[in-house]
């Protein structure tokens, strides 16, 4: 059985190409959080709450920008047909460049509102600062966007762990020798510069040059028109916490909430990763409404991906609390029940992340960007109501029931790219109840206190 798996990694196949680059990811993932809990715990040593708290703030700022202006670019490349041809690739690098350019000038052009509505007066110099690493990032050349379509993945999983090496290392180096949280926003600077460095000199492809063709043009904005519309939607998702959390509760227990999201959001990233990388070209190559086998070669990948991805975050559901405590210093403790909560919160989404990209690849960005509006509404008024009734505790709630309200939409996509799959859906949902009940049992007083304390 070893040699026959052995084999079967080693072969072209779509399928030993996906096993592979999933190997390495998982592997190079895992490596990479080790890396950023090492990083985590250094720097909650040298820097206050607070500082994770404005840092927050920022990225949020950042991340905001980046996805309301998202044309796709990416995984245009991931599905086009033209996704090789060097004119293609240079287009989409033009419109890169020119996008990280503007999206600078639009965030030193937002920073003194955003400081005022913060009430934050440092973020009026922290932000120009810090998104400078969008114009970096503009010039990152298409070779990783190639590799990633052809899963070939070993080159970009050893630059990525390079770039948060080197990030680590100027982060901790600078926190130690400032105190400050501008030691975050510098080291940001410093691993872009990495890995646009890293890209260029150790990927394989052509060099990037300014081109705009015309036809390319037109596919990339038919094609991007509603990723864009859906990054905008997946930005307040995404980030709906990060907004409202920030606003009402005070910067230092938002900083405490975002240790205690940092770790339990380790298997959402993993999946989230996984279906970004891998599954578009699965599902280009291997439609499931083209045939039976497809759909149950997509089942049985389907359900070890969901099942890894629920017992990593039942792990961090049952221990998460004992993690903070074994970790961090008294300051943090809080985060051990938001660890807890927000892993439990994350198991509904976790059993439908297989399904979203297959709208992607079938070309179906506008279903995707239904879903993203569907999710993005829900999510932001739950939290709303969430946080306004019950504070950071409230909060926490609201994200999981806006994951349960969104799954009628899922099932609408899903069904309409024949990838829907029920059996799995029931099989992982009674398993994540269980893990979620044995949860709260094994954590309630820890869950309590945090409860009372946000009323």
């Amino acid at each position: 059985m070893t040699f026959a798996f052995m084999d079967q990694v080693r072969g072209s196949s779509l399928a030993a190409r996906a096993i592979r680059s999933s190997l390495l990811m998982v592997g190079g993932f895992g490596f990479s959080q080790v890396l950023r809990l090492t990083s985590n715990l250094i720097l909650t040593r040298l820097l206050f709450p607070e500082a994770f708290g404005m840092m927050a703030l920022v990225t949020v700022f950042m991340v905001g920008l980046t996805q309301f202006s998202d044309v796709g670019v990416t995984p245009a490349i991931l599905q086009s047909k033209r996704g090789d041809e060097q004119d293609f690739l240079d287009t989409a690098w033009t419109i890169q460049v020119m996008r990280g350019i503007s999206l600078w000038l639009v965030a030193c052009g937002l920073a003194w509102p955003t400081a005022a509505f913060y009430g934050e007066p440092q973020l009026l110099h922290l932000l120009p600062v810090a998104s400078f690493t969008l114009v970096i990032l503009g010039f990152r050349p298409t070779r990783m966007d190639t590799a990633n379509r052809h899963l070939m993945l070993g080159r970009v999983t050893v630059i990525d762990l390079g770039t948060q090496t080197i990030g680590l290392i100027a982060a901790v180096t600078l926190a130690w020798a400032t105190g400050s949280v501008w030691a975050l926003v510098a080291s940001g600077i410093v691993s872009t510069l990495a890995e646009l460095y890293l890209n260029s000199r150790f990927l394989a492809g052509g060099r990037n040059r300014f081109r705009w063709e015309r036809a390319a043009v037109e596919e990339l904005v038919t094609f991007g028109k509603w990723i864009f519309l859906s990054t905008v939607c997946g930005f307040f998702f995404s980030q709906a916490d990060k907004l409202l959390i920030g606003k009402f509760v005070p910067l230092d227990q938002f900083g405490v909430y975002n240790i205690g999201f940092f770790l339990a959001s380790f298997p959402m990233l993993l999946g989230g990763m996984v279906t970004r990388k891998i599954l578009i070209p699965i599902y280009r190559e291997n439609p499931p409404k083209q045939s039976r086998e497809n759909f149950l070669r997509l089942r049985k990948m389907r359900c070890v991906v969901t099942a890894l991805l629920m017992l990593m975050v039942g792990v961090f559901a049952l221990l998460g609390h004992w993690l903070v405590d074994l970790m961090y210093d008294d300051r943090y403790l809080m985060a051990g029940a938001v660890t807890v909560i927000i892993a439990v919160m994350q198991m509904p989404q976790i059993i439908v992340q297989t399904y979203d990209q297959a709208a992607l690849a079938a070309g179906d960005s506008r279903s995707f960007f239904v879903l993203a509006l569907t999710r993005a509404v829900l999510m932001v008024g739950c939290l709303l109501i969430g946080v306004q009734m019950a504070g950071l505790f409230g909060a926490l709630i609201a994200q999981g029931v806006a994951f349960l309200l969104a799954y009628p939409v899922v099932v609408w996509l899903a069904r309409r790219m024949g990838a829907w799959d029920p059996m799995h859906d029931a099989l992982f949902a009674l398993m994540g109840a269980g893990l979620a009940l044995v949860a709260a049992m094994v954590n309630w007083p820890a869950i309590a206190t945090l409860a009372d304390s946000s009323f």
